[in-house]
């Protein structure tokens, strides 16, 4: 049943199957590619790439790496976003998708550090960017697809299928990790928390390759979309702006603000429970900084099981924010999550039982926090500049939040000596950053998408539809 138009009868539109899997299939592929490297920079990159006597200097420094990409996000948005405003969403969506696929694909192939030296590193870099480059046009643009597209009364439910790709990537990537991991076991009697030999050697380049099969895949669902009409009145009003960055920072700027601190929180709680957790939980109990010292296999398992609430709760959260509000649901939610980081170690400190715990209620939560920002970031913005302020804030969010996040939760980590106490005083210490902005901020919810303006930030104010 093709979703209702708010241009005329014979504009074209998207059905409504059409932009829920168009906005979720590229970003489960983007999130994906994310994944497998955040995995991949767990388990071999320290080795292969940043080869060190100390093994934290050496996973410090391929988390810096990884970090590096959130550098170059807000970079993709600015570009992917003047691309997106000006010549169309469609269009926009397959470059982003084309470039992290390319990106990918290549950093399978790469030489090893002790087959090219410094080159490889330099090499791996440089796609590490090009994955940053293009996520950071990815997400503002599925999420205006679906946004743009919605019936009345449930933006925030198709805003959640973008969302939703970020468990359904996870799940993908480490599924097929495990899966190798299975097929090329260690040998006996060999450290039960390390890869094989085959799995170092050449079983981690098998996910990054596998990635240009799920991209051919995304390419021909989006090839097939038409322009929002939301859009298309715009571009047909002449609305459409020669610079939009400039547009949005000077006419914008306190959304742009808002938006990015009322992320914070998200992606914080996001790196942490994927990125650093992955580290704490399979390093030996006895090392130098201990970890909780499951083998890779029993703690992936248990973190997917994690997701699956992740996605669960990413769905719950869209009817939730379109009855109740997204400020509303983001407030509570916000508060849950500073709480959740001061009770780390007591519910860590329960053993098994208690590790599987902390997962479902950090992924619950995250479901929870992650599910509006579909809708409320792009509703900050008006159709001009949309792709652009929404894209901004969320990447550039990320280097507050993502880019160090990893970073800072091993150094914490160390310094309370294996405990992760720090870690997670850290993450309420930002999730109190993202109630203020929350508390700043006002109700988005009634704003409507289809015009050439905005309410301030969001001042629940629906306003005038241009003629």
């Amino acid at each position: 049943m093709p979703a209702p138009a708010t241009g005329s009868p014979q504009t074209p539109v998207n059905s409504r199957s059409r932009v829920l899997i168009a906005s979720l299939i590229g970003t489960t592929i983007e999130f994906y590619d994310f994944y497998i490297y955040a995995t991949a920079a767990v388990l071999v990159f320290p080795s292969l790439f940043f080869p060190s006597g100390d093994p934290t200097t050496a996973l410090l420094s391929s988390f810096a790496v990884f970090g590096a990409a959130m550098v170059a996000r807000p970079i993709g948005a600015v570009v992917f976003g003047h691309l997106g405003d000006r010549l169309g969403r469609k269009r926009t969506l397959v470059v982003s998708l084309l470039t992290m696929g390319i990106a990918t694909f290549l950093i399978g192939v790469l030489p090893t550090y002790e087959q090219a030296g410094w080159i490889a590193t330099a090499l791996l870099v440089l796609m590490r960017l090009a994955q940053g480059f293009a996520l950071g046009g990815e997400w503002s643009g599925a999420a205006l697809v679906a946004t743009e597209n919605a019936p009345s009364g449930k933006r925030a439910l198709y805003g959640t299928f973008p969302q939703l790709g970020a468990p359904l990537g996870f799940i993908i990537g480490n599924g097929l990790f495990l899966i190798i991991g299975a097929l090329l076991p260690s040998a006996a009697g060999a450290d039960p928390t390390q890869p094989s030999d085959a799995f170092v050697s050449w079983g981690w380049r098998i996910p990054f390759l596998f990635s240009a099969v799920m991209v051919v895949i995304g390419l021909w669902v989006r090839s097939r979309l038409v322009e929002s009409a939301v859009f298309a009145k715009t571009r047909e009003a002449g609305k459409v702006q020669k610079l939009p960055l400039a547009t949005v920072v000077r006419d914008h700027w306190k959304q742009l603000i808002l938006g990015t601190f009322i992320m914070l929180a998200t992606y914080v709680l996001f790196y942490l429970m994927t990125t650093f957790s992955l580290s704490y939980g399979r390093t030996a109990k006895d090392a130098a900084v201990p970890g909780l010292g499951y083998s890779y296999t029993t703690f992936v398992l248990m973190m997917i099981f994690g997701v699956l609430f992740f996605a669960a709760f990413t769905l719950v959260s869209g009817p939730v924010a379109d009855r109740y509000g997204r400020r509303t649901t983001l407030i509570w939610i916000t508060a849950a999550i500073v709480v959740f980081g001061l009770v780390w170690v007591p519910l860590i400190g329960l053993g098994t039982l208690g590790v599987v715990l902390w997962l479902v209620l950090g992924f619950a939560l995250m479901g929870m926090t992650f599910g509006p920002m579909g809708a409320l970031l792009p509703e900050l913005f008006p159709t001009s500049v949309r792709y652009t302020g929404s894209g901004i804030s969320y990447n550039v969010s990320s280097i507050l939040g993502a880019a160090v996040a990893p970073f800072i939760a091993v150094a914490l980590w160390e310094t309370g000596d294996g405990s992760p106490w720090l870690v997670g005083v850290y993450l309420s210490a930002m999730a109190v950053l993202t109630l203020t902005a929350l508390l700043l901020g006002k109700e988005t919810k009634d704003v409507s998408l289809d015009d050439g303006e905005t309410a301030s930030a969001g001042d629940g104010a629906r306003t005038a539809v241009a003629s």
